[in-house]
């Protein structure tokens, strides 16, 4: 550490002290302000405003210097604040028989109505992009759970209709105790945290709500059953060019979006790609997502799927966002072509080809798609088409010529193919290995679960994991 910043950083804790001696810090009414309820000013307290009044009242001379200590040391100190506020508020809300004492529901602004309804259950959800005097509650009994749609390592995906609205949804159903002994909460966090974000994007799926009990964890997603790409190109095996150009459009539009906001997808494969019931593209699971990652960042964790794995990602190497453009390539090669681009059943034979085989394009593919394959699959991830200017590069190819962005962004372009679909019950689209499961009455049971030490330890690994919209916007 260099001594400017060691004294930036001793200014900071001392000028931080005297702030906090002062009673500005903590909404003191004794310094003078109270604790706002509005968001980051509830967790932590304090405005920069008045943090440069209590350092300024502490007769310390602000620098440049001075001031990025005191910053670095306030960033740790909120952070940690709203963690813990978070991590005790989700621990009262769990726990019915607290909240309805009288001291903690006026903590909660919990009204009468509230304290009733929180009687027969054992959670709630809490929405962070409200005050807490606007809570948003939601429990599993709230949907009828109609068939099972999906399965995966830790959990189910069911079609669910909300009782009260009818609307239907897809319902992520996961357990904590399996999440738990996998050490993937890591993964599960931050697949929520994408979700969040993804809410605007038409080409992503969206989360309404997602909350949990003591042993389960729940994600409202939007319901899209006109079925995976995967499932269309088995029945099909290949798509004409047009058909794969629009597919591609549509899924290079929603990673470039992530890309924007320094997120890298990681598992770009036909049985992530869904499609609506008018026939786009909704791209799904952000479990592998990276975030956090600038245009110049790389990471090296192994993941993905190995028929779409990049070579530098095999190699173990630090990779970049092309790792996504990689991943496109192969999505592509496959609707043209019928299978991945280096496949093999032999998995040490096919990682052997991802590395070394030259990739060979059969000529019943337009120039323009060639050269966008040979550019997205180059296995020099520097030299591959988007390690520069990102989305910009592949839609400005030629390939896409055609391709009007605007209107493609606004649904305007009629999908090639519309999915044969009469209404959100028609599951013709979706495997009958899951939608012949029976549907376990345990999804929005919890009052007679069994509590058992590792039930208790799964209730709380998973602080701020509830989200709701705000209240006008619940269920729309």
């Amino acid at each position: 550490v260099e001594d400017t910043d060691k004294e930036a950083l001793s200014v900071g804790v001392s000028s931080w002290q005297c702030a906090l001696s002062s009673g500005w810090l903590l909404g003191d009414p004794r310094g003078g302000k109270q604790a706002s309820s509005e968001g980051i000013y509830f967790s932590c307290g304090f405005k920069p405003t008045i943090t440069v009044m209590a350092v300024t009242q502490a007769g310390c001379d602000l620098t440049y210097c001075k001031m990025r200590g005191i910053v670095s040391v306030l960033t740790a100190f909120i952070k940690e604040r709203k963690m813990g506020l978070n991590d005790f508020i989700q621990k009262l809300v769990s726990n019915p028989p607290i909240c309805q004492h009288t001291e903690v529901g006026s903590f909660l602004k919990i009204d009468e109505n509230q304290n009733e309804e929180l009687e027969g259950h054992r959670m709630c959800l809490t929405n962070p992009r409200s005050s807490l005097a606007e809570e948003t509650q939601i429990k599993p009994s709230d949907f009828d759970y109609l068939k099972i749609i999906g399965k995966g390592s830790f959990g189910k995906v069911l079609l669910a209709r909300h009782k009260e609205n009818e609307q239907y949804y897809a319902v992520k159903v996961l357990q904590k105790k399996i999440i738990l002994k996998k050490k993937e909460q890591k993964h599960i966090m931050a697949e929520r945290s994408v979700l969040m974000k993804n809410i605007k994007h038409p080409f992503l799926v969206g989360l309404h709500f997602s909350f949990q009990t003591t042993d389960k964890l729940y994600f409202v997603l939007d319901y899209v059953n006109g079925g995976e790409l995967f499932y269309h190109l088995q029945r099909e095996r290949v798509f004409l060019e047009p058909r794969a150009r629009f597919y591609a459009a549509e899924i290079a539009s929603a990673l470039g979006y992530l890309h924007s906001l320094h997120i890298v997808y990681r598992d770009l494969k036909p049985e992530n790609i869904l499609l609506d019931s008018q026939g786009h593209i909704v791209l799904t699971d952000f479990g592998l997502c990276k975030e956090g990652l600038d245009p110049n960042a790389t990471t090296t964790t192994f993941c993905g799927t190995p028929e779409y794995l990049a070579p530098e990602v095999l190699q173990k190497q630090a990779y970049d966002r092309t790792v996504d453009w990689w991943c496109l390539g192969s999505v592509l090669f496959e609707m043209l072509y019928g299978l991945p681009p280096f496949y093999s059943r032999n998995t040490a034979e096919m990682y052997n080809n991802i590395l070394h085989k030259p990739l060979i394009l059969k000529p019943n593919v337009s120039n323009a798609g060639r050269e966008l394959l040979e550019g997205l699959l180059h296995k020099d991830r520097t030299k591959r088409l988007g390690s520069g200017d990102d989305f910009l590069e592949l839609k400005f190819h030629s390939f896409f010529s055609p391709i009007n962005w605007d209107d493609l962004m606004g649904k305007k372009i009629m999908p090639p193919f519309v999915p044969s679909v009469s209404g959100p019950t028609d599951l013709r689209h979706f495997d009958p290995e899951f939608t012949h499961l029976p549907v376990s009455t345990s999804l929005c049971n919890t009052d007679n679960l069994h509590v058992t030490s590792s039930v208790r330890e799964a209730a709380g690994a998973f602080p701020g994991f509830s989200y709701g919209p705000p209240a006008d916007l619940a269920f729309q």
